[in-house]
């Protein structure tokens, strides 16, 4: 709750497109992926990968909606939402999944409205 009627701001990292990183990020905010990660990300917010957005790599969040490219495993508390560009190359789990018409996913999808019992903080 905000303190002193000031609304509280809410974190959000951009990572833009162009941008590579190596190694495992992890946050308390909301990320929005347009670069390049290879690596694990963890949030306890939303993510957001943009079309040009690419990890390779362990996801573990809140709720999600993809755009790009995931090649490894994503865990999603509440709801997963594939766009149509989104191409999913592993594993999902996840409490809720929405999946546009054109988007594609090679892999296994585990449901569960305990999914997140699967995703450890």
């Amino acid at each position: 709750m905000a303190k002193n009627n000031i609304s509280e701001v809410e974190t959000i990292n951009i990572i833009a497109a162009g941008t590579s990183i190596t190694g495992d990020l992890k946050t308390d905010g909301v990320i929005r992926l347009n670069g390049t990660l290879v690596g694990n990300l963890e949030t306890t917010e939303k993510l957001v990968i943009g079309q040009n957005g690419k990890v390779e790599g362990e996801i573990k969040c809140k709720s999600a909606d993809i755009e790009g490219r995931i090649n490894g495993i994503i865990s999603v508390k509440e709801l997963l939402s594939l766009k149509r560009s989104a191409n999913i190359q592993g594993d999902i789990v996840t409490k809720q999944l929405s999946v546009e018409p054109g988007a594609i996913f090679t892999g296994t999808c585990k449901m569960s409205k305990e999914a997140e019992k699967f995703v450890k903080k």
